[in-house]
């Protein structure tokens, strides 16, 4: 048969190779065997080979060993070493005579934890790992054989060098199993065989632990290789698609085939050079608005963010650029900040070849109110003002003073802003080289409630003085909305009028056309500021400012900020009785209010309602005209049908030459017999039933006085 044919020969002998075994007194002798097969015909095939090695321990060897003799004892008795070798194996046996083993290389017997030998078991002699077959006899005989078996086996498991060949001896483990299982209760014996079984396990874990790790060792260091040579060709690659693209039609092509999303994932990559050539094409491409909104698709801020900051400097400047670039996109603003790239860029702000760079990128984030509050506890705004003092009487970068006004637009970084003298020293500077946008800082500082706009009560009279015509307009606006925001109680304003003589220069500045609107306007606000106190209000009445307001109403009426200030200036003094009266009684302004209730500016309607209001509930008159107007507002619905409704009705009354509108000559409201005639109510002036049918059914019912009063 098939299986007679096959026979394994005998071991046939490649070469073997000699050496001494590195701790013990050993021969250790390494070959190859190779299992032939014999084919139908009978011709050998060639078989699997198989590297073997074999330990000649050698217990006798000692300083008085005759080395020849026991070379030529060797050779004769193991058939893997050819005769021929018997030189080789006597200086093998004459160097590990004389060889000396350093402490740290000596052999350590391991005893398993927390275990100490039995008293009794001790059997006198010492365990050879040759002889463990005649070990594993004894665990078949009595208890006292087993035990001594066992404690045999024990010493050869303590020695490391004896694991692997006792690990492969499957009877050996099989008797030791049937013990540990038959005879557990056994105190002495069971706990020795319980004690063998961790250390075998210990060591195949080991072992395969070992050779799984050079696995891995190995074709991690494969895949290194690989990598890098992968990451080579796509920098080659990538630069020259990056030269093809200074072609628009080129590049245009390359976008349509995803180039962009490409690009951002290998941004994942940590070759630095490639990561260079990758942000650099990125760069070039994010200048087009279809590949921006790409990148904003693809999350390419998040993956930018792990490179700021970074040790290639070449590197970090690039990345920089292109959130720059970036940054002008409100939506890729917001991913910015919601990565954490505040903090990273203000760490870069100690850089002084990454200072402008950052310093750009969080002026386009500082100009969303989400995130300036954001800046607070980055560390940043003492460096800034540090930054900024340091410059003494030299122009100040934009991009420095531009972060910093946004920034004093928050009112937490505000008060961080103005911790110890910063606000003094702002000031000095600003006054000292009118500089418009340091006061611009200022002005933002001055709008927060609370301590920090106390702190300008020692500025008023500074800022007042600045208020001159031989300033500069720009300079001069900045330094009124700056006063125009301090509604301060405890602050004199009618003191202040006085000693910088400033209501001429206001009422001045109201004359339409006497300067820009923006200084104009703000002095509109620095009235409306001043106004909330008595005293001010009765001086800048008898200087006539009211009807300048009236008259600059009238040149600015269609311009929504101008209306909304102005009334709110005449909301302030109508607080007043000495303001109240001469706009009451030498001024159009009720007029103009009445107006201006139904603007279609929000605001504007607003405040006109709380000043309309305020007077209603001092003058009579005036409140019932108040009344009347918002009446017909309200019910504007119902008496446009009343009056079609009489147009078709054909009454001779409204064809008359002389036709006057039911609003103007004869009110509609004194025309009791029109109001009869629409069926709505009786000639008693009850309400017919017919009204609440249309009322509930949604009607002409639902507009009307009624739903109002």
């Amino acid at each position: 048969s098939q299986e007679e044919k096959l026979k394994y020969l005998d071991d046939s002998l490649k070469g073997c190779n000699l050496d001494v075994h590195p701790t013990e007194s050993a021969l250790v002798i390494q070959y190859e065997v190779e299992a032939t097969i014999l084919g139908e015909l009978g011709d050998p095939m060639v078989g699997e080979r198989k590297e073997c090695q074999k330990i000649i321990r050698l217990k006798s060897l000692n300083a008085h060993t005759d080395t020849s003799s026991l070379a030529l004892k060797v050779v004769e008795e193991c058939r893997l070493i050819h005769p021929s070798k018997l030189s080789e194996v006597e200086q093998l046996l004459f160097y590990l005579k004389n060889r000396k083993v350093p402490d740290g290389m000596k052999q350590q017997r391991v005893l398993p934890r927390d275990f100490t030998p039995y008293a009794g078991v001790e059997v006198g002699i010492e365990a050879n790992i040759t002889s463990i077959d005649e070990y594993v006899e004894l665990l078949y005989e009595g208890i006292q054989e087993k035990i001594k078996g066992a404690t045999l086996i024990f010493q050869l498991a303590c020695n490391p060098n004896n694991l692997e060949e006792l690990n492969n001896n499957e009877a050996a483990l099989g008797a030791l199993a049937r013990v540990l299982r038959e005879d557990w209760n056994l105190h002495k014996h069971g706990n020795l065989v319980a004690v063998v079984f961790p250390s075998l396990i210990s060591h195949e874990e080991f072992t395969d632990n070992q050779n799984l790790k050079k696995e891995h060792d190995k074709s991690f260091r494969k895949y290194q290789s690989l990598l890098i040579k992968q990451e080579q060709f796509l920098r080659v690659a990538l630069c020259l698609l990056l030269n093809l693209a200074e072609d628009t039609r080129t590049e245009l092509k390359m976008r349509n085939k995803n180039i962009v999303n490409i690009l951002v994932k290998i941004l994942d990559r940590e070759d630095e050079e490639l990561l260079l050539v990758v942000i650099s094409f990125l760069k070039k491409l994010s200048i087009f608005l279809e590949n921006k909104n790409d990148m904003a698709e693809a999350l390419a801020v998040e993956k930018l963010a792990r490179l700021v900051p970074c040790e290639h400097e070449e590197l970090l400047s690039t990345t920089l650029r292109l959130l720059l670039n970036l940054s002008f996109d409100t939506l890729l603003r917001s991913q910015m900040a919601q990565t954490g790239l505040i903090p990273k860029l203000c760490s870069l702000l100690a850089d002084e070849g990454q200072r402008q760079l950052s310093m750009c990128i969080l002026y386009h984030i500082s100009m969303d109110d989400r995130f300036k509050s954001m800046f607070a506890d980055t560390g940043c705004i003492p460096q800034l003002m540090k930054m900024m003092f340091s410059c003494g009487d030299a122009k100040m970068d934009v991009e420095l003073i531009s972060l910093c006004i946004n920034l004093a637009a928050n009112k937490n970084n505000a008060q961080i802003l103005c911790e110890g003298n910063s606000l003094r020293m702002l000031m000095k500077r600003a006054v000292k080289l009118k500089d418009v946008l340091v006061m611009k800082m200022i002005r933002n500082l001055s709008q927060h409630n609370g301590p920090t706009k106390s702190l300008f009560l020692d500025h008023v009279g500074d800022l007042a003085a600045q208020i001159r015509n031989d300033e500069a307009e720009e300079f001069v606006i900045e330094c009124l909305g700056t006063l125009a925001n301090l509604n301060i109680p405890d602050l004199d304003w009618a003191m202040v009028l006085k000693e910088y003589n400033l209501v001429h220069y206001l009422k001045d500045r109201l004359k339409p056309g006497s300067a820009e609107d923006d200084l104009i306007l703000e002095v509109v606000n620095m009235i409306g500021t001043v106004s909330m106190d008595d005293s001010c209000a009765a001086m800048l009445a008898k200087s006539g400012i009211i009807p300048a307001l009236i008259e600059l109403l009238n040149a600015q009426q269609e311009d929504d900020e101008f209306v909304c200030q102005i009334v709110y200036v005449f909301y302030q003094m109508v607080f007043h009785k000495a303001t109240r009266d001469v706009i009451m009684g030498d001024t159009q302004a009720p007029a103009y209010l009445i107006d201006l209730m139904h603007d279609n500016n929000a605001e504007i309607r607003k405040v006109c309602d709380n000043t309309l209001d305020i007077i209603a509930e001092y003058y009579e008159e005036w409140g019932k005209k108040i009344q009347m107007e918002k009446f017909r507002w309200y019910n504007s619905q119902w008496l446009e049908m009343v009056e079609s409704q009489m147009d078709e009705a054909g009454d001779p009354f409204l064809y008359e030459k002389e036709r006057e509108s039911f609003i103007g000559n004869g009110d509609i409201l004194d025309r009791p017999d029109l109001l009869y005639s629409t069926g709505l109510m009786g000639a008693d002036g009850t309400i017919s039933p017919e009204f609440y049918t249309d009322f509930q059914s949604g009607g002409q019912g639902r507009t009307g006085f009624l739903n109002r009063y």
